[in-house]
């Protein structure tokens, strides 16, 4: 007689750039999967476990089309629904920089933040105006899951993440010049031109949530802001 099946649940969210996804929680073999994965400090090992893994618990079909909020969101919310939605870590307290707490942060309450200021069409001139995208999932795994991440150069990210250059009339996609093209285009900018690009990725949205931290030993309360995919998982 054959064992019985366990039924997974599906759960229903909408991501923050408005794609309603169907997806269940983590099974046990693909949590150990991202684990291992992150074990080994490999970005294409990680980067290959987290495709997997939305793939698997998720009705996406292409994953690389995800903004990175939108991947945070989402892993979030398969973390909720897999391991508990209140999360349990220890913080230091900001007021002594030494005392560390214990905290707990209910998932469901922390949402992605949109600035108002934020927008991906950057005027850099009369004449030019650039349409930036979001970053791809390898840009995500590198600054969630390596403890070590390098120093990415900004003029790469910004053409890794150039969708197209209007000038009047004419539009040039990103897609169709090279990687060293677009970043001797960003080079040829002034400060104030280029400082456009940077509060683009400064600004862009992400999961944030603050908390009130008490410190038992100077009995100060203060607010703590927790930013990024990573800081939940502390």
């Amino acid at each position: 007689m054959p064992l019985p099946k366990l039924s997974i649940p599906d759960y229903e969210c909408v991501l923050p750039r408005g794609q309603k996804v169907t997806y269940r929680p983590f099974l046990v073999r693909e949590e150990k999967l991202l684990y291992l994965a992150m074990e080994t400090q490999d970005n294409k090992e990680m980067i290959k476990a987290v495709k997997d893994i939305i793939k698997a618990c998720t009705n996406i079909k292409n994953v690389n089309d995800l903004a990175t909020f939108d991947i945070e969101y989402l892993f979030l919310k398969i973390r909720g629904k897999s391991v508990g939605e209140v999360s349990e870590f220890k913080i230091i307290c900001p007021d002594d920089e030494t005392t560390k707490v214990d905290i707990q942060v209910n998932l469901d309450e922390v949402k992605v933040q949109i600035p108002k200021d934020h927008t991906n069409k950057l005027q850099v001139s009369d004449e030019i105006t650039i349409t930036m995208k979001y970053p791809s999932l390898d840009v995500f795994v590198k600054n969630n899951l390596v403890d070590n991440p390098g120093v990415d150069d900004l003029f790469k990210l910004a053409a890794t993440c150039t969708d197209s250059i209007a000038e009047g009339e004419d539009v040039y996609e990103g897609k169709d010049h090279t990687t060293k093209e677009l970043v001797e285009f960003y080079e040829s900018m002034d400060s104030v031109q280029f400082s456009k690009v940077q509060k683009f990725f400064e600004t862009m949205p992400k999961l944030t949530h603050t908390i009130e931290v008490f410190n038992p030993k100077t009995e100060v309360t203060s607010p703590i802001v927790l930013e990024g995919l990573a800081s939940f998982f502390a």
